[in-house]
């Protein structure tokens, strides 16, 4: 196979046309073309469906970007490895991370890997989506508790778990009552069922503020609005000062972060350092580790 006609190909894909990736590389639209063509040709195989104004994988042709893709990174990284004489990872990493994590941790975590590795230039993007790592082009996606997915590999590398809290005072409802006043985040059930010394319980809620962002729902509730339903290690040092108290955990499955990458046979240097960057500031991976690094 010809790997410049793949590189070719490959350029295609990504940039979703041929005037498109011309202008992105500065090579001829012609080229591309005519490389493009080729290829299908020794493969015996249509890769693009070629519309008046689209151009648009075909499933084979999705099947080979996917793959080619990382094949093509991977070469290209090994080449400069050998040229500059050394393992040192280098170039571009593109990271996917969900809203909360990267507000209280990623800034200091891809603040210490770059000054740990300058060679490395870390792009971060924050979204609780479920983006598509192969075709938006991440390099690694850090997601919770995420659907499984046969294309993908990964593991948990930090554990959390939702609790009740509320400012010490707030009376907590007696039986089936509704909670007095709950500041209730974007999506929360309207009853939150919690595990306590005394057993598990159901308290149903009458929110008076609805916010869409965890951070300012804490931040209500600490100025006395009402109870909410939050990470413990986003309240771990108010429950451990006594400015917040704890009305219960949730009575669910702990909250999970999952590192995801496409294959561990094509793991890229900058991939394996920054999961190892994540080893280093997480090594047990627990709620109060999350919590004591946040609070640095």
């Amino acid at each position: 196979m010809d790997l410049l006609a793949l590189a070719d190909f490959n350029l295609v894909a990504q940039h979703g046309g041929f005037g498109r990736a011309a202008r992105a590389t500065g090579r001829p639209k012609a080229t591309l073309s005519r490389r493009v063509a080729e290829l299908e040709a020794a493969l015996d195989l249509r890769l693009f469906e070629r519309g008046a104004r689209a151009l648009k994988l075909t499933e084979e042709g999705r099947a080979l970007f996917e793959r080619a893709g990382r094949l093509l990174a991977e070469l290209e990284e090994t080449a400069a490895t050998i040229a500059s004489g050394g393992e040192r990872p280098r170039g571009r990493l593109r990271i996917s991370a969900p809203l909360l994590f990267s507000q209280t941790a990623m800034g200091k975590i891809a603040a210490g890997f770059a000054l740990k590795y300058p060679e490395v230039r870390l792009e971060v993007s924050t979204e609780d989506r479920a983006v598509d790592m192969i075709e938006e082009g991440f390099d690694l996606v850090i997601r919770v508790n995420p659907d499984p997915d046969e294309r993908l590999v990964g593991r948990a590398f930090l554990r959390d778990r939702l609790v009740v809290v509320a400012s010490p005072g707030l009376a907590r409802p007696a039986g089936d009552l509704p909670a007095p006043a709950v500041v209730r985040a974007t999506g929360d059930p309207l009853a939150w069922n919690i595990r306590t010394p005394a057993g598990r319980a159901t308290i149903a809620i009458e929110p008076v503020l609805a916010l869409s962002s965890l951070i300012m729902v804490r931040d209500a509730v600490r100025a006395g609005v009402g109870a909410g339903r939050l990470p413990v290690s986003l309240v771990s040092h108010d429950l451990a000062d006594g400015t917040l108290v704890h009305w219960g955990d949730i009575d669910r499955p702990d909250i999970a972060l999952w590192t995801l990458y496409p294959s561990r046979r094509l793991l890229s240097a900058r991939v394996s350092a920054f999961l190892d960057h994540l080893r280093e500031a997480f090594p047990m991976g627990t709620p109060d580790e999350l919590a004591a690094y946040i609070g640095k």
